[in-house]
């Protein structure tokens, strides 16, 4: 039998041996447990302050059925969890820190593999950056959407009908009492949003990336065959470390392309993008903002909230991921997965049961849909923007800029009768990205201003340095990079510049010479840091920017050497 990274705990006939194999003994594990098979690490962010994940520990059970079955030997272990809905000042600011809790985890343990028990947004990606630096065989199981919501005899997605329902109370049309009805109705089971937020397009995208199984991405938390999935990974889990099969083999180049245009095509969250560039820088691979570039031209074929119209236990019956696959077959590049082959595989017989849900790639539910990536002298370094969750007319527009200098400003100043906003003016947000708020929290989709609202306006351009939920929508400008508190232009910004926004030439610029900009930069100061102690200080002094990931700069990369200094 090979000998596995595991046999340098458990495989030793001396004092070490005894003390890591008799300590795991207390649980009742057999001495037949540590007769060389694959040792697996099922890797749980499960936690009932994160409610996306509460499911998790259920799968757990079906993913340890699945490494019995195959001969290995399962053991759990948690990790830091981040609720996105629940943490404060945002769960964006610990993905960097569940990374490393995940990272130095697997290093530590001796485990041979591990299967990535996540679903809550940062979960995904923290979890995924942590293996990868350390690329020991890993597989993903997400928790899986919510049931649809209901109210009143409607569908109701999380997050996108919040929006519209707040500004609905703001504006008069809907009754505080209702408002807060539709709160019950919303989340109706365990899981994660089950509209296209940021959680689905990362399961989405892993299951493209081929990091998971076939289905992993849409089926409901509470489906028997997300149970049956759990089971099947562990099974599979342990078959990869017999194959020696890592993320290093399957998170190539081609791989991540793919996972862009499949978000494409999903219509998927923004925060994609920052992710997928964190993850990269993982594993070496030269993933620029310019990639995402291919798929600008990439359809719109799921029609879910918050691009469209369904949810995702819609979506799942429809199809799923296999599904928008084959739709897109002829754009995937070949790239070897989690079950050894190629992509090809998760999508050969894949059927579309609903064409109102997926649409075909030739009649889609929007042309040319994907992320556009911007530059221009207010964002040297890059800004997005999701065109189908835009206004089309907005996407190519000018107008004279209100800048809100922080996020107190904003809801200090967003629904004074006085404000002076019309529809052309362009909303602009200092102070929110990865240093800024830190963390660059979800507040790019700022409200429109109340006296707007009440006027039935429902969407303006919006440019910030930060970020907005998956579950969003309108024409907002997000990642604005270098962000205002790292000295970039939009810090120089000042209510009545002018700024001119095209989507289609990829351009976003301010409309001030640089001589009076010249003199602004001279006068600029940064905001003294918030935090002044602990992880987050850390995180201020070494986060990357927005284009680059937002990753800390001493964890990019990896390290697979092999702990060999024992603690007794």
């Amino acid at each position: 039998m090979t000998k596995r990274r595991s046999s340098h705990w458990y495989g030793k006939l001396d004092k070490d041996g005894f003390i890591h194999r008799s300590w795991m003994k207390n649980q009742g594990f057999p001495d037949h447990a540590f007769d060389g098979r694959p040792i697996i690490g099922i890797c749980n962010t499960w936690s009932e302050l994160t409610p996306c994940n509460s499911g998790l520990r259920d799968l757990a059970e079906g993913v340890k059925r699945g490494v019995w079955e195959a001969g290995g030997f399962p053991v759990e272990f948690p990790v830091m969890s981040l609720g996105e809905t629940q943490m404060k000042p945002t769960a964006m600011l610990f993905r960097n820190l569940l990374a490393m809790d995940v990272e130095e985890s697997i290093r530590a343990y001796g485990i041979d593999g591990v299967v990535l028990l996540g679903g809550c947004d940062k979960t995904t990606p923290g979890q995924l950056m942590g293996a990868a630096s350390v690329d020991l065989p890993s597989i993903v199981v997400s928790s899986g959407p919510m049931l649809n919501g209901k109210f009143k005899g409607q569908d109701i997605g999380s997050g996108t009908d919040v929006w519209k329902f707040s500004e609905a109370v703001r504006a008069g049309e809907m009754t505080l009492a209702d408002f807060m009805g539709a709160e019950s109705g919303m989340s109706r089971s365990k899981g994660v949003c089950m509209t296209m937020g940021t959680a689905s397009t990362m399961a989405s995208i892993v299951e493209a990336m081929g990091m998971a199984l076939p289905t992993n991405a849409a089926l409901p938390a509470v489906d028997a065959r997300r149970m049956a999935l759990a089971h099947l990974t562990g099974k599979r889990i342990v078959e990869m470390v017999e194959e020696d099969l890592k993320p290093s083999d399957v998170l190539t180049k081609d791989a991540f392309i793919n996972g862009i245009l499949a978000n494409a095509a999903v219509g998927g969250s923004t925060n994609a993008v920052v992710h997928l560039l964190a993850l990269a820088g993982r594993v070496g691979v030269d993933l620029t903002l310019k990639d995402f570039e291919v798929a600008s031209d990439v359809p719109l074929l799921v029609n879910c909230m918050p691009s469209g119209k369904y949810l995702m236990e819609d979506f799942c019956y429809a199809g799923g991921i296999p599904a928008v696959l084959a739709e897109i077959k002829h754009l995937l590049r070949p790239a070897k997965t989690v079950l050894g082959g190629d992509i090809a595989a998760y999508h050969d017989g894949a059927e579309v049961f609903n064409r109102d849900v997926i649409h075909a790639f030739d009649a889609p539910v929007k042309p040319a849909a994907g992320l556009r990536v911007l530059r221009g002298n207010l964002a040297p370094d890059g800004a997005i923007v999701k065109p189908s969750a835009a206004t089309d007319a907005l996407l190519e527009h000018e107008g004279p800029a209100y800048v809100f200098e922080n996020i107190e400003d904003l809801k200090a100043n967003i629904d004074r009768e006085d404000l002076p906003v019309t529809p052309d003016t362009i909303l602009v947000l200092k102070g929110c990205g990865p240093k800024g708020y830190p963390g660059m929290p979800e507040v790019g989709n700022m409200p429109i201003p109340a006296k707007l609202v009440k006027d039935g306006v429902r969407d303006m351009i919006r440019v910030s340095d930060a970020r907005m939920s998956g579950t969003a929508f309108g024409t907002v400008i997000l990642h604005v990079a270098p962000e205002a508190q790292a000295g970039g232009p939009l810090a120089l910004v000042k209510t009545g510049d002018r700024i001119r926004v095209s989507a289609s030439g990829g351009t976003l610029d301010l409309l001030v010479d640089d001589a009076a900009l010249e003199e602004r930069r001279a006068a600029w100061q940064a905001d003294a840091p918030y935090y002044t102690r602990g992880y987050a200080k850390m995180y201020v002094d070494h986060v990357l920017q927005a284009n680059e990931g937002a990753d800390l700069d001493f964890l990019v990369g990896k390290d697979t050497r092999l702990v060999t200094r024992e603690s007794h």
